[in-house]
């Protein structure tokens, strides 16, 4: 046999092994299914993931699970809002949140006789707003109740599902891969303010409960159906004093923060952490003096931290 015909040959020979291959792995029949993955936890899981973006909190502002004791790594969101009162003889409170997270599961899935691993990945969009209204205790401390409001999508897909055939996939994947699910929240704050100005210095803190019950809806899955509840206790402190500069014929502030947030209920320990700290140091121009509508802006830099958890954020916050 000549050397040509000798890799015809042996080509000849790979390509029947693989159509052999193929055809037995196609006629077993076996379906691919989850093992241990319980997909309702895991969606319970994901609702408790809004919870944690609809609430404005800068210790959730920017998020990533560097070492999730859950073992589910891949965990990211990022945060934008905020809230105001509208003036101190109309003292109506608004606040509003728009938030991104994104969780990266690797579940692994079996016939019976082979694993494999399925990276998934869930994105979700949440938008939340709250109305209050400011109760004078004294000059500079307020109650401050809060209706809290929250609308949530969630969109499913397999990173890398192409290798499994259609008709071998397990009811479960059906939700995975392609799935969505959306949730809204209804619920309330209590928070107590303390504001202290002065020309020379200015001082501000608040103490923030907070309790949202969250409940999926439109899912295109009979078997997603998840609920959580965001519930936490938060303490937030900034200090503003003059640096000694200015800038626009105004002083020119340096900004100190400190936060810190204990999680309660179904938000306790769902990513590894129970609660998160955050410290914070930026500076901030008064422009004031001049005919424009934005009278301050703040610009903060934040380290966020926890068991498990690091985030590192920059905050830009303007004054009317």
């Amino acid at each position: 046999m000549t050397q040509k015909s000798t890799r015809g040959f042996f080509w000849l020979l790979v390509a029947l092994f693989t159509i052999w291959t193929n055809c037995a792995w196609a006629a077993g029949g076996d379906i691919f299914n989850i093992i241990d993955g319980n997909l309702q936890k895991r969606v319970n899981g994901v609702v408790g993931l809004i919870g944690y973006a609809i609430v404005p909190d800068v210790t959730t502002s920017s998020l990533s699970i560097t070492n999730a004791s859950t073992g589910d790594p891949g965990i990211y969101s990022t945060q934008f809002g905020g809230g105001a009162t509208m003036s101190k003889s109309f003292p109506l409170y608004l606040e509003g949140v728009a938030a991104y997270t994104r969780y990266d599961p690797t579940f692994v899935a079996s016939d019976g006789t082979e694993s494999r691993f399925l990276p998934l990945r869930w994105n979700a969009v949440t938008a939340s707003g709250g109305v209050g209204w400011d109760f004078p205790i004294t000059d500079k401390l307020a109650i401050r109740p809060i209706l809290n409001v929250a609308l949530g999508t969630v969109a499913s897909d397999i990173t890398a599902g192409e290798w499994l055939v259609n008709d071998k996939l397990g009811t479960d994947f059906k939700f995975l891969n392609g799935g969505t699910f959306n949730s809204y929240g209804l619920g309330g704050s209590l928070m107590l303010v303390y504001e202290d100005f002065t020309p020379a210095r200015e001082f501000e803190t608040e103490l923030r409960y907070t309790n949202i019950a969250l409940q999926t809806f439109g899912t295109n899955s009979s078997i997603v159906q998840g609920h959580a509840t965001s519930e936490s206790m938060g303490l937030w402190a900034r200090y503003r004093a003059p640096t000694g500069m200015t800038l626009m014929d105004r002083p020119v502030r340096y900004v100190l923060e400190l936060a810190h947030t204990e999680f309660m209920g179904d938000l306790r320990g769902a990513l590894g952490f129970n609660d998160l700290t955050s410290l914070g140091a930026g500076i901030e121009f008064d422009s004031s003096k001049y005919n424009v509508i934005v009278t301050r802006t703040r610009i903060v830099a934040r380290y966020v931290f926890g068991n498990n958890v690091s985030g590192v954020s920059v905050g830009l916050a303007v004054s009317f």
